[in-house]
């Protein structure tokens, strides 16, 4: 099917039925962003970058946080809900952090809408796109918004020969405090402390997630994060990500940071499916990664 061609109107519905909607709004003066309501949830999220800013299921509070001080402008990564880093995670030779995923336009395919919930299809695709990782690609990334939330990136080498990518599913997810915030699931797990700079940790409890925290976790299972102070649970399945990552700035970096409002660092932790470590695409093959959450009240 051919993208559905998107234009800066400032409302437009782009399709409708019983079930629910998709409409187009203003975003900021450059960008636009797609309005999902159902009977089930409701959501948001923007062509730049692919990035799924909100989805809140009846019933429940927000499950995403986007800072109040996030900046909408070409070439600048959106501070909050689900940046998708990619080619590269973190550093990479001179091209800064975090790949170009996050930071291009990418196109809207399909929509479908029925009593489920929504499914929006989008992608991105190129060659070159960088310097410093000049291969041709296409990624379909298919979102699954209902009671609960699923995201897959499929990504195709097009290239004449291998290449490799890492990559992390941001998830910014809205808490009551990160003090609040248990993640058993993790104790189990032998991680590297990225402020410390120390690898090969032993397992060592979580009892919160309060920052400066940064560490990457060597655990492929399903983690859930428990939130004492809303009494919340939030379930996260994944697929094809050897890592989690859990992250929050604290109170002296988050200073620091131009795109997160005062105290914004009590309002988020950070939880991501993620593969820091290359992974090998042959030529003319795809493969997919994905991850599928859920809320729980306790």
């Amino acid at each position: 099917m051919l993208p559905i061609e998107v234009n800066t109107t400032e409302f437009n519905t782009l399709i409708k039925n019983k079930y629910g909607e998709v409409v187009e709004s203003k975003l900021s003066d450059n960008f636009s962003e797609l309005l999902l309501t159902h009977d089930l949830f409701s959501a948001r999220l923007t062509l730049h970058g692919g990035h799924v800013l909100s989805w809140q299921p009846k019933g429940h509070d927000e499950v995403f946080w986007v800072s109040k001080k996030a900046q909408y402008q070409d070439g600048t990564a959106i501070r909050g809900g689900v940046p998708i880093c990619w080619p590269w995670f973190g550093p990479y030779k001179n091209a800064g952090n975090h790949g170009f995923a996050r930071t291009s336009v990418w196109q809207l395919g399909d929509i479908d809408i029925n009593s489920a919930g929504i499914k929006v299809e989008l992608i991105l695709e190129g060659e070159s796109k960088s310097s410093s990782w000049p291969y041709k690609f296409t990624m379909k990334q298919v979102l699954m918004f209902s009671t609960t939330f699923s995201q897959q990136l499929i990504i195709e080498n097009l290239s004449h020969k291998d290449f490799q990518f890492s990559s992390a599913l941001h998830s910014y997810f809205s808490v009551s405090n990160p003090a609040n915030i248990a993640i058993p699931d993790l104790n189990s797990a032998c991680f590297d402390d990225k402020i410390k700079q120390i690898q090969g940790c032993a397992p060592a409890d979580v009892f919160n997630c309060t920052g400066p925290i940064d560490k990457i976790y060597y655990h492929n299972s399903t983690m859930t994060m428990f939130d004492k102070g809303w009494k919340r649970a939030i379930e996260i399945k994944k697929s094809n990500s050897a890592q989690w990552v859990l992250w929050n700035p604290g109170i002296d970096i988050a200073a620091g940071m131009a795109d997160i409002h005062q105290q914004g660092e009590d309002e988020f932790v950070c939880l991501e499916a993620a593969n820091t470590n290359w992974i090998t695409v042959p030529n003319r093959e795809k493969v997919a990664l994905s991850q599928e959450i859920q809320v729980y009240k306790l």
